[in-house]
């Protein structure tokens, strides 16, 4: 090409380069994605994707099995802002607090598990035998293993402090109609926390046998994060096949809500941690994001509905989410035409020994109910005009929010 040439064709190239044609697209191409980075990005983020209509009010009164608990992340940091997370907590009267992890900074060590814990929450205790006061009659503190309660390779100031079911290190129990699976989700868990591992099989084996209205996983590595992090892939268990409600994890200093495999997922980790951290850009599961301040978690349920709201140490409710089940009467029949059953107990043997579906002429929500398991749910309305064929299940179908 001669030099003549070249500048012409130099004059061209930016002559298309800096015409709105070229302009606008490579403008949008750049400033959609980094505006969308910018609404996200920092430590002052509230996001709310779908408005939020739930209530804490909306379960447990008058039910005489509901419970209110608390749910505590990321907090063993004595000092004020734990301080006024705790004062939050102990205003609402709960019946027990479970926590998410990192109970103990900076490294779970025994000269500072008192202080961080007995601290501000030795009423939950029992046996308690720290300086703090008296503790409980009974345990009503049950903690999940962090990271940092691992950080010197041992966990022995944690066992030695506190007890707890099982292994200790993950444990079962239930509360009303609660069933609450606490995890060990870190990396030196001796019996591994990967969806192949001998937690993971204790975990499914005892799921998928419980009963409860309600089944709850409680951790500390989230497995979905829209932080830096972006979740920990070890964790994503199919906790929604093995008949979870939710899932509840920390790690990450601040508040997400996520609803991931059809179950809400929730980042805690607000407790007490003067750190918080930022959020990048929303992973695709991402409903809510908070970061403004420190709060807590308070879960209320009974046996038809469990209610999930988070409040910052102000008292500002920061997000509600509301999950029902329903049991009320119903018409159902075998399609193979063996019939009408008409009472709950007659549903499960028609379903397990014909191998087939159930045809349900309905007016309502309704869910049916054997022998404590929730067998079918059904969760939109027809009118009696109508009928759904429901697959058969050997557990329960959880309903639409």
């Amino acid at each position: 090409c001669t030099e003549s040439a070249s500048a012409t064709l130099e004059k061209e190239l930016l002559k298309r380069l800096t015409s709105p044609k070229w302009i606008v697209p490579v403008v949008l191409v750049i400033a959609v994605p980094l505006g969308r980075l910018l609404l996200n990005f920092g430590t002052d983020i509230y996001v709310v994707e779908t408005p939020i209509s739930a209530s804490p009010f909306d379960c447990g009164a008058p039910a005489v099995d509901a419970v209110r608990f608390a749910v505590i992340g990321d907090y063993g940091a004595a000092g004020k802002i734990e301080a006024d997370v705790a004062a939050l907590v102990n205003g609402w009267d709960v019946d027990f607090i479970v926590t998410l992890g990192d109970n103990n900074y900076p490294d779970g060590e025994a000269e500072t598990i008192d202080d961080n814990i007995g601290q501000y929450y030795q009423a939950y205790i029992h046996p308690y035998y720290g300086r703090y006061g008296a503790g409980a009659a009974e345990n009503r503190f049950w903690p999940a293993l962090g990271n940092h309660d691992w950080n010197t390779g041992s966990i022995e100031a944690y066992l030695q402090y506190f007890t707890l079911p099982g292994n200790e290190r993950y444990y079962e129990l239930e509360r009303g109609p609660v069933h609450l699976f606490v995890l060990d989700s870190d990396g030196q868990e001796p019996d591994g926390q990967t969806k192949d591992s001998a937690q993971a099989d204790w975990l499914r084996s005892l799921m998928t046998a419980s009963n409860a209205p309600w089944k709850l996983v409680f951790m500390h590595h989230p497995p979905y994060s829209s932080t830096f992090r972006r979740g920990t892939e070890e964790m994503r268990w199919p906790f929604a096949e093995w008949g979870a409600d939710a899932v509840l994890a920390g790690h990450d200093h601040l508040y997400e809500r996520f609803q991931a495999d059809g179950i809400p997922h929730f980042i805690n980790g607000l407790g007490g941690n003067s750190r918080v951290h930022r959020f990048l850009l929303p992973v695709p599961e991402s409903i809510v994001r908070y970061n403004r301040d420190w709060g807590a978690q308070l879960v209320t349920a009974d046996e038809r509905c469990i209610n999930f709201s988070m409040v910052s140490r102000k008292g500002e409710l920061v997000d509600s989410l509301t999950l029902t089940k329903w049991n009320v009467g119903i018409v159902l029949s075998c399609i193979v035409g063996q019939g009408l059953w008409r009472r709950e107990t007659e549903i499960w043997p028609c379903v397990n020994a014909l191998g087939k579906s159930l045809e349900a002429t309905l007016s309502d929500k309704i869910a049916v109910k054997w022998g404590g398991r929730w067998v079918v749910t059904v969760t939109t309305g027809w009118s009696s005009a109508n009928s759904v064929s429901i697959p058969k299940t050997d557990g329960r179908r959880k309903t639409a929010q």
